[in-house]
């Protein structure tokens, strides 16, 4: 059973030890890198870079170090668009993430980042 304090979280995230998993949709090759939002139980990423060579992880991982600040790596999914990432936060960062829908006006696109 979930901790109280998922309830918050949106279905894409949730609390791992030492941070949060979440489950992203990327699209690689776009003209932009951006958290674009939710889609289902998924968040959806562009980055600029293309699926070759680990590119695209690689610039999925820098763009979420940048938004949320903690270590992020790619956990499950390396060769697909659906894949699974941890970023480490500490426990009440985890709790204040603010996961909004980028139509709402606090969107995380608002940090966007090249690569």
């Amino acid at each position: 059973m979930a901790a109280p304090a998922d309830s918050a979280l949106p279905p894409f995230a949730r609390r791992v030890e030492g941070g949060i998993e979440l489950h992203l949709r990327v699209v690689p090759g776009s003209s932009r890198s951006e958290i674009v939002g939710p889609l289902g139980d998924r968040l959806k990423v562009r980055v600029t870079a293309p699926p070759e060579g680990g590119r695209a992880n690689r610039a999925v991982v820098r763009l979420l170090r940048d938004w949320l600040g903690g270590d992020a790596e790619i956990v499950a999914g390396h060769g697909s668009p659906d894949k699974t990432a941890r970023v480490g936060l500490p426990p009440g960062q985890v709790r204040g993430l603010g996961f909004a829908d980028p139509r709402e006006g606090n969107s995380p696109s608002k940090r966007r980042r090249r690569g």
